[in-house]
């Protein structure tokens, strides 16, 4: 590259010439906001809970069983100093899950004054879909058991994942009524 002799001229030439073999601009993609929940399995269906309505996510802790309650409720355990009511959701919903398994974990709900742990088959971890694929729709292949818990669902490339809403659960009068 040949500069003029002016060096106003040659300010200007430098400038052209490095606009010239400069790269692009990188491709703008639009950002679409996304949805994360907590991916699990409870009686052969996965599903996703808000992550904002889990606290925590445990492997199932030593627990006290409690006389005079239903068979759905395993008992308490002490969980850093806390209280944990342990409640099986497979037996809840009329199923049962494998006494055997190590998969079993523990969602634990803290809403308000509401602490729970909630025993499902597996935690699968954290999942992220983008908000605009949300149908209210119910998915197919929900059981009928599990539907008054569902609050829409996500479509990703397997199908819909079915959302599961703890607030529903909580605001169910069966859930509260632990005492056989």
């Amino acid at each position: 590259m040949q500069l003029p002799e002016e060096p106003f001229a040659q300010l200007v030439a430098l400038a052209n010439h490095s606009v010239a073999v400069a790269p692009g601009l990188p491709q703008q993609y639009d950002i679409v906001p996304e949805w994360t929940g907590i991916s699990f399995e409870l009686g052969g269906v996965r599903l996703v809970a808000p992550m904002g309505q889990v606290t925590e996510i445990l492997t199932l802790p030593p627990y006290t069983r409690l006389p005079s309650v239903q068979d759905w409720v395993r008992g308490v355990a002490n969980v850093r100093g806390r209280l944990l009511p342990l409640m099986d959701m497979e037996a809840f919903l009329g199923g049962a899950l494998d006494r055997t398994r190590k998969s079993h974990r523990v969602l634990v709900l803290e809403m308000g004054e509401f602490y729970s742990g909630l025993i499902v088959s597996s935690v699968r971890g954290m999942e992220t879909f983008p908000v605009d694929q949300y149908s209210p729709d119910m998915p197919e292949g929900i059981p009928d058991v599990l539907k008054p818990y569902i609050d829409g669902a996500y479509a990703q490339e397997e199908g819909l994942r079915a959302v599961f809403s703890p607030e529903k659960l909580i605001q169910d009068d069966r859930f509260y009524n632990v005492a056989a």
